[in-house]
């Protein structure tokens, strides 16, 4: 029975564990522009019916005195009419700084926050940015949770978000 026991629990140790992640690529692009500020950023997964099942990232200015950056999140429209409002910002694990142009990788793991326990079914990954003095874009990408086999998507920014990419793997 001792020599048993360390056996096993070094197999179960070795077993993997099989759940679903996500990897998401958000680029930034380079604006040449005379006054260039930052964009605010939100990542969201949406249902069919448009509401918010989980939010994944919130990029604004977290450094303005008095909580002055959570002023322009309104900008971000549609995250704001869909959650955006109802939140208290920061909100732990989601929210941070904005980023520098350039790529930025996210990573979500099923059952760990902020993917949480993604019910199965049909979803959109929405990413939305605005920029001061600048402009304001949305791109979607549909999805289907859990992934049953590897799969690459998507979607190309044309002014204020360059290339989003979403890996899904079972």
């Amino acid at each position: 029975m001792r020599r048993i026991l360390p056996f096993a629990s070094c197999l179960a140790l070795a077993t993997p564990v099989l759940a679903a992640d996500m990897n998401l690529t958000v680029e930034i692009p380079t604006l040449k522009v005379a006054e260039y500020h930052r964009p605010y950023v939100a990542v969201w997964i949406e249902r069919d019916d448009h509401s918010v099942a989980a939010n994944l990232a919130v990029w604004y200015d977290v450094k303005k005195a008095g909580g002055e950056g959570t002023k322009w999140l309104k900008d971000m429209r549609q995250w704001w009419r869909r959650s955006g409002r109802e939140q208290t910002m920061p909100i732990d694990g989601v929210s941070g700084a904005t980023r520098p142009a350039g790529q930025h990788q996210l990573r979500f793991s099923d059952g760990k926050p902020p993917l949480g326990t993604l019910p199965p079914g049909h979803y959109d990954l929405v990413v939305e940015a605005a920029r001061e003095v600048g402009g304001r874009e949305a791109q979607r990408i549909p999805f289907d949770w859990p992934a049953k086999a590897p799969v690459h998507l998507s979607a190309s920014g044309t002014e204020e978000l360059g290339q989003i990419s979403l890996d899904l793997n079972p």
